[in-house]
């Protein structure tokens, strides 16, 4: 099979048979042998009902239906795991993605062998002050960290090698750094294309401005766990050793001047007196517990067995 195409949704069931059509016109035009994954992610509305539909009128259409709604990585996690094409395309219901766009990027990755190739939205039609000045700064933040140079960190239209999906973990919040996933896993091979963004036809955008709190941290943790991830000591050791050196000489400091007060006559006071003893030991112990706290609960994230086990009510 040519090229599978995974797309997540949420409460979209008025964009979906339009959607299918438009990528079923590009595939048969371009003679690709093609399946399309459509991800419920415990929709209300009636867009179970329209997948069912559209599988009833075509054997190309599968579908999973989450019971609850998890969010797009685990939609995604669960698409990735089902695709059998060659390719792999993955790309937003709300028709805000061009299904046009499909033939250059399996172009890309066949001939100019890229292992990923990330879309970007040059040309944008969302809200500048909510979206467009947010998107700008959090993607100069993810090219400064991750190394990538892309200018659409984001963006839902993305193509792979099936290799990729099949070997990158996608939880939690991460679809955001997929691309950094995959460099992470050893697919160096990135590239980018601009691609068209159109302007929403139906309903209204489901991630409130919260994503970018989210997606800063969660960029935090994929920078440390990809530098220290395999060998926390050689984070946790400096730091606990330069803390412990710290907290030494300020008990040493605080013992020299107790001693020089007791020969010099001075009226005694306890070493517990001096500030800098609390000041000392405060910083020990809080900064100790608070890196460790962190990672050890990320690590139990990580290696959780339930971390991506998600309630699947339906698949067809």
């Amino acid at each position: 099979m040519d090229i599978s195409v995974i797309v997540p949704l949420y409460n979209e069931d008025e964009s979906l048979e339009k959607l299918y059509e438009w990528i079923q016109r590009v595939m048969t035009s371009n003679k690709f042998t093609y399946e399309v994954i459509f991800v419920n992610d415990g929709s209300t509305d009636r867009s179970w009902e329209v997948i069912e539909s559209l599988q009833q009128k075509s054997a190309n259409v599968r579908g999973i239906k989450f019971r609850n709604n998890y969010g797009k990585s685990p939609a995604l996690f669960c698409g990735f795991h089902a695709a059998k094409g060659d390719v792999v395309i993955t790309m937003d219901a709300d028709l805000q993605d061009s299904p046009d766009e499909i033939p250059e990027l399996f172009r890309m990755i066949k001939e100019e062998n890229f292992d990923l190739v990330s879309g970007w939205k040059k040309k944008r039609y969302d809200s500048k002050l909510t979206k467009n000045i947010p998107s700008k700064i959090y993607n100069a933040t993810a090219r400064k960290v991750t190394g990538l140079k892309l200018h659409d960190m984001n963006c839902g239209l993305k193509a792979y090698r099936i290799d990729v999906v099949k070997n990158i973990e996608v939880y939690g919040e991460m679809h955001r750094y997929i691309p950094y996933l995959a460099k992470n896993a050893g697919f160096k091979r990135i590239g980018e294309k601009v691609v068209e963004h159109r302007k929403r036809e139906f309903g209204e955008t489901k991630f409130g401005l919260n994503r970018f709190v989210n997606g800063y941290l969660d960029l935090i943790s994929l920078w440390f766990l990809s530098r220290f991830g395999k060998k926390p000591m050689h984070f946790f050791g400096m730091v606990g050793s330069l803390m412990f050196g710290f907290g030494f000489l300020a008990v040493v400091a605080v013992g020299a001047n107790k001693l020089i007060a007791l020969l010099s006559h001075v009226p005694e006071r306890l070493v517990t007196d001096n500030p800098y003893f609390y000041l000392a030991l405060l910083s020990m112990i809080l900064g100790t517990q608070l890196f460790m706290t962190g990672f050890l609960g990320e690590l139990v994230t990580r290696n959780s067995p339930e971390r991506n086990n998600y309630l699947i009510e339906k698949e067809i």
